[in-house]
């Protein structure tokens, strides 16, 4: 069993741009700032059993190297759907981010996050905007308050009944539709269509040695854990094994499944 420490979460919001663009983009950037005493809360992860996973591999071990084939037509498909999807999706995308704003004219429908991606290299995530601009400052207020997140072990801090989440964000949540600009982030190479989530560097920071194994493929906008119905009542530790679990058996049917699964999640909102 191993503990881990959570930490603060205290990122800075980059400023707005006032440029002569009308539309405005909010960053997220990382802050390394040292969280007080009072925010360090020491928990211990029911991890279990994690022998039959395997030993475990260290970031930059590659864990496609006796799959070229996979790995080849992995990232063609990641291009060419990614491209179709955008070209078809492009009205669709529209009409989201002008409900966005309609529903929240203070921001930007769109917003960039900074993640780490495979090997823990960072990058720019794109996603539609779900909750309201100073969220990040409501959540500082809800801790200051006492207001604890869904599992005090849980290092992205996820809260049921966010109430930093827009009235149209909480549908695009639970249909996944806020993820769906990421499709420049396949075409870019920082992600895959199917792969573990990209996480923030301060979770990155709290993973012990077999949560870090997520990192050695590229991130992607599904994975087992996205296409889970109800998927924010699974467990941090349970979120974590179904990733190394994909990353030990990723092939082009698992891909599938887990592909056709999330169109599922979607149309049904069944997800959190």
């Amino acid at each position: 069993m191993k503990k881990t420490e959570s930490v603060g979460e205290n990122p800075n919001i980059g400023q707005v741009d006032n440029s002569a663009d009308p539309v405005e983009v909010v960053v997220e950037v990382e802050n390394n700032a040292v969280p007080s005493d009072a925010e360090k809360v020491e928990q211990e992860l029911e991890w279990g059993d994690l022998s039959v996973f395997g030993p475990v591999l260290p970031l930059g071990t590659d864990v496609l190297k006796k799959k070229p084939v996979y790995r080849f037509f992995k990232r063609f498909f990641d291009i060419v759907l990614s491209v179709f999807a955008l070209v078809v999706l492009f009205p669709f995308l529209v009409l989201v981010a002008i409900i966005i704003f309609l529903d929240d004219p203070h921001g930007s429908p769109i917003f960039f996050q900074i993640r780490e991606g495979k090997n823990r290299k960072k990058f720019k995530l794109i996603k539609f905007r779900s909750m309201v601009v100073n969220a990040e400052e409501l959540l500082e207020d809800l801790r200051r308050r006492g207001i604890t997140i869904k599992d005090p072990n849980d290092p992205t801090y996820k809260m049921k009944d966010d109430p930093r989440i827009t009235r149209f964000g909480r549908f695009i949540r639970k249909t996944s539709i806020d993820e769906l600009p990421q499709l420049i982030n396949i075409i870019m190479g920082h992600m895959s269509i199917v792969g573990p989530r990209p996480p923030l560097p301060r979770e990155v920071a709290q993973y012990n040695d077999f949560s870090l194994q997520r990192l050695l493929v590229r991130p992607g906008l599904t994975c087992i854990w996205q296409s889970t119905k109800n998927r924010d009542d699974v467990k941090f530790p349970d979120w974590m094994k179904m990733d190394i679990t994909y990353i030990q058996n990723c092939n082009f049917l698992l891909d599938c499944k887990i592909i056709l699964k999330t169109f599922a999640i979607v149309l049904t909102a069944n997800g959190n």
